[in-house]
């Protein structure tokens, strides 16, 4: 049962049936890429004609009261309450202006429904403008001097201004309504040819032009906000469809991470169980405990098959040592070790291959280096890693130093460096990548896995350390392993527990 399931989570790890979300994701990446890249100047039409549509219905009761005043006044200003009898067709036109505005409001709002109530609206405004006309063609017998234009003048124009602020939302609200009225004024000084009516009739004509222009540039600048509030919702839109795409990338690399990481577990563990039967019986068979080999080169085979089985051994204990520490499971047994002495184990180690090529290993060592808090199985492996670096890659007759002393901050380092072909510059890099490898390490006949150097580089990070490689062409190679100034272990007094120390302040006292 638990092999099942652990087979079905595998496989839901990675499972490719979920590319259609990565599809779905990219096709609205592109829609809202090809919405930001056109304009949104003709897709705004249902948006102003809903605002002014509201503009509309909140100012509804200022029209009645502003043409309630107008008519007071006019009967206080001509005596004559006939005047009352204007407000019942402008009433009636704003009664119409706002049912309609109610009935839009009422229907579902689209571009091309837009476009329609846009018209009605403007034939209701041209319906108040035919009511100011009969306004304007109001005479008064009984006013002295030019009392009567003044007052038909100062309506108009307080009109014009509450038109233009009720109605900025919708263009060419400010001419159809007072475009009547303007001929009834311009018509009047004509025929008349008063200074008084040519004035009035002047300084309306100029109030709806700027006005209209005044009320052109507010829709504009409402037009941009819109376009502006458009593109900030499509550029949220994107970082959020972006976000989902890096969680959803996120999501499919960490499983096919866990599925890497349990292939390499199943992996090493099926690899391992032959290569121990293998690396045993080799072992057995070049020792000769069963008998003596009468055959030499039979010998020489298992020797062979144990090198061969060891070396194996060793590239799949790399691969499981890098996957622990990019799973973050690679944890650390600390404790006081001395570098100098793992340098020392580590030479010996190596030094029966360094000999087989004529290579001498030479040590340079400060005294009295005290000890460092760390891992003492992780440091030894990342010594004899870079040990085993150089001796492979150093030419027969070669050197090697190994230095191990103080860092100028406190800490303490290995060096070891060689004389061998050096790596390229731009191959750096690549050499201290995982599974990379340089020119000269494919060229070699000893190649690896290219996980030396990473692992060594993760192992230190892991001890808060550094680590520098330095390399010249044909001048040779040389690694620094660097452990920080806390995790020395300097020779400090013992402390004295607090109860102690008490009862030695109260003898003393």
């Amino acid at each position: 049962m638990r092999t099942g399931a652990s087979t079905s989570t595998d496989k839901n790890i990675v499972d490719r049936s979920r590319s259609h979300r990565n599809r779905a994701v990219s096709k609205a990446v592109r829609q809202t890429r090809e919405r930001l890249q056109t304009g949104h100047s003709s897709n705004f039409d249902r948006e102003l004609m809903v605002m002014h549509i509201d503009s509309l219905l909140q100012g509804a009761a200022v029209v009645p009261i502003f043409i309630v005043v107008v008519a007071a006044l006019g009967v206080y200003l001509t005596r004559d309450i006939a005047i009352f009898l204007w407000t019942i067709p402008i009433l009636t036109a704003h009664a119409i202006n706002m049912l309609l505005g109610k009935r839009a409001k009422k229907q579902e709002m689209t571009i091309e429904s837009a476009r329609k109530w846009r018209q009605i609206l403007l034939l209701g405004q041209l319906l108040t403008g035919l009511c100011w006309a009969v306004f304007t063609m109001q005479t008064c017998t009984t006013c002295g001097g030019d009392s009567f234009s003044l007052y038909k003048g100062t309506t108009l124009l307080v009109a014009i201004c509450i038109t233009a602020m009720a109605s900025f939302m919708l263009p060419r609200a400010v001419p159809f309504a007072f475009a009547p009225p303007t001929v009834v004024l311009v018509v009047t000084a004509i025929l008349t040819r008063n200074p008084s009516d040519i004035a009035l009739t002047a300084a309306v004509s100029v109030a709806v032009i700027f006005f209209t222009f005044i009320t052109n540039r507010m829709f504009q600048s409402n037009l941009k906000i819109l376009s502006f509030q458009s593109e900030k919702d499509d550029l949220i839109a994107e970082l959020e469809v972006a976000n989902s795409m890096s969680d959803e990338a996120r999501r499919r690399a960490e499983e096919a991470n866990l599925a890497k990481s349990r292939f390499l577990a199943s992996m090493s563990h099926e690899l391992r169980t032959p290569l121990n039967a293998i690396l045993g019986f080799s072992e057995v068979m070049s020792a000769e405990v069963m008998g003596p080999l009468n055959n030499p080169t039979y010998r020489e085979y298992t020797t062979d098959i144990h090198r061969s089985g060891q070396h194996l051994l060793n590239l799949i204990n790399e691969i499981l040592d890098l996957s622990r520490i990019e799973a973050g499971k690679y944890e650390l047994n600390e404790e006081a070790i001395s570098l100098l002495d793992i340098a020392e184990d580590c030479i010996g180690m190596v030094q029966l291959r360094a000999r087989a090529k004529n290579i001498s290993i030479s040590s340079q060592i400060e005294p009295q280096l005290p000890s460092v808090w760390a891992d003492e199985k992780s440091m030894r492996q990342v010594i004899l890693n870079l040990l085993s670096n150089a001796v492979k890659f150093t030419p027969q007759g070669g050197e090697i130093s190994v230095k191990v002393g103080w860092t100028a901050g406190g800490g303490e380092y290995v060096a070891i460096k060689d004389n061998g072909p050096g790596i390229p510059e731009e191959e750096i890099p690549i050499v201290l990548s995982a599974f990379g490898q340089g020119s000269i390490a494919i060229k070699s006949a000893e190649q690896g896995t290219g996980l030396g150097l990473p692992i060594v580089q993760a192992i230190l990070a892991k001890h808060d350390g550094q680590f520098a490689l330095k390399s010249k062409l044909r001048e040779g190679t040389e690694v620094i392993a660097i452990l920080p100034a806390k995790r020395v272990l300097q020779s400090l007094p013992a402390v004295e527990d607090a109860p102690l120390a008490g009862r030695r302040k109260k003898s003393f006292a």
